[in-house]
């Protein structure tokens, strides 16, 4: 019984490390209901193991109407978890959780379906999981690795990664970045259809820009011929002269041949002389 309670002082340590927003030993000691729940969570497990499996599961009710923060007797749980704000956060039976564990709110490590055995997530060392995510499944979360906030994760998630999304997908491996519309490591169906709609969209523009060629180059060559037979339909009149540039006017060479009923060739009236 003695060594449950040696890890408070670490406890307390661990929380002073990773918030900014604690002061003092003596304010996490009371005000941080993770860290209550953390201690309740122990001795609840210290009964489980001597299978005293109805007074472990009562004490985790007690603790969870206390705190808001539901962890099942039969997780196994390493060293320095910190819970932050805390409610509503869920762990299931089978959880296994690495050491140096950080979570928020609203986090759900939970299974999938009602098949018995090891149905929960395993977290690996030093994870931070963000508020709202849920972990689904027997699956495993490497070590090093962040999981953003709402996201859901249903695939082994390999260490030194940060998954977003629903479902989650890789976003940095090792500090580089992955493309998204790449999805390699997480599947999405959602990401597939729109990288399949990607290439048909390139393929189609590819098609668009080769017909729009074509079409030009055939055009140009059939519009010489009919500027020019359009041309050679209108004869050009040499008694027409262009007035700057916009009109016709009939010359003075053909007022001269033609005639005028009322001038004559000598350009008098046109009558005879008495």
């Amino acid at each position: 019984m003695i060594e449950l309670f040696k890890p408070v002082r670490e406890d307390i340590a661990g929380v002073l490390e990773r918030d900014p927003a604690a002061r003092s030993r003596l304010e996490v000691l009371f005000c941080y209901p993770g860290l209550h729940a953390l201690w309740a969570y122990r001795l609840s497990h210290w009964l489980w193991q001597k299978r005293l499996y109805c007074l472990g599961r009562m004490l985790s009710q007690v603790a969870r109407f206390c705190t808001g923060i539901e962890i099942h007797p039969g997780a196994r749980i390493g060293k320095r978890l910190f819970i932050d704000h805390g409610m509503g956060v869920i762990i299931g039976e089978t959880v296994a959780l690495g050491d140096d564990v950080t979570m928020y709110q609203g986090v759900t490590l939970g299974g999938t379906g009602k098949e018995k055995g090891k149905r929960h997530p395993t977290i690996g060392d030093k994870v931070t999981i963000g508020a709202g995510a849920k972990v689904l499944g027997n699956i495993t979360v490497g070590e090093n690795c962040r999981i953003g906030a709402g996201s859901v994760v249903l695939r082994d998630v390999p260490e030194n990664s940060t998954v977003v999304g629903v479902p989650a997908r890789i976003v940095y491996k090792h500090g580089e970045r992955v493309p998204i519309a790449d999805p390699k490591d997480i599947g999405d169906p959602v990401l597939d259809v729109v990288a399949s709609l990607t290439c048909r969209l390139q393929q189609l523009e590819t098609q668009l820009c080769r017909l729009t060629m074509a079409a030009k180059n055939q055009s140009e060559p059939s519009r010489k011929p009919h500027i020019q037979s359009g041309l050679a339909a209108k004869p050009h009149n040499p008694n027409l002269s262009i007035i700057d540039g916009t009109g016709f006017t009939a010359g003075f060479h053909e007022l001269e041949t033609r005639g005028h009923p009322g001038i004559g060739q000598d350009g008098g009236s046109g009558e005879q002389p008495r």
